[in-house]
């Protein structure tokens, strides 16, 4: 993540340092990406960079803990409804995010990109469990107190399922950018994993 001396950074030099990152990182693959066009468009020097970042993975990860900040900020800012089981709360959230992912394209070109990418940095970094899934883990484990998940589900096994079907999910929506063709998969993958699949 970023060093001290980039957190000292007046914010309009910081923002025009992310800007930057994130035009490079919405039209490159992360592998292909260019630090020294990062550093022209953002009018530093490559040494600057250097004293701000660590290499260009530290700067990913710093690009990308903003976008995840700014989404959860906004998935969260009108939670789902008290009474909204696990299921109802995570579709809520599923069309919460794809409306912002809808005011914020050049986003979505990131994560279309990592996609692509299969570079073992890209790699290692889609198998971690982003921070974000922590609420949905926390609402799991409210809705095995409520009676309405058997207790003994491994709440965090249902989490790295949804995130590897998500990625699924997602993979069709940046080839078609159909946005109800990603809703009804989901709504799909919802009711397999609320009722499962045998006929017993």
């Amino acid at each position: 993540m970023p060093r001290d001396t980039f957190e000292n950074l007046n914010p309009n030099k910081k923002k025009a340092i992310f800007d930057a990152a994130v035009r490079e990182f919405s039209t490159r693959r992360f592998s292909e990406a260019s630090i020294n066009k990062i550093v022209k468009d953002a009018g530093i020097s490559r040494g600057s960079f250097y004293q701000y970042f660590e290499n260009k993975e530290d700067l990913y990860l710093h690009v990308l803990a903003e976008i995840g900040k700014e989404k959860m900020k906004v998935a969260f800012a009108e939670p789902p409804p008290e009474d909204a089981d696990f299921f109802a709360a995570y579709m809520y959230l599923v069309k919460t995010i794809l409306t912002w992912a809808r005011e914020q394209p050049v986003y979505c070109k990131i994560g279309m990109l990592m996609d692509k990418d299969d570079s073992q940095f890209i790699e290692k970094l889609k198998a971690r469990v982003p921070e974000a899934w922590g609420e949905l883990r926390s609402l799991i484990d409210r809705d095995k107190e409520r009676g309405l998940i058997k207790p003994d589900v491994d709440g965090d096994l249902v989490i790295r399922m949804l995130m590897a079907l998500n990625m699924y999910i997602l993979q069709d929506f940046y080839q078609t950018g159909s946005e109800e063709n990603l809703l009804r998969q989901v709504e799909d993958m919802i009711k397999i994993i609320r009722g499962g699949i045998a006929n017993v």
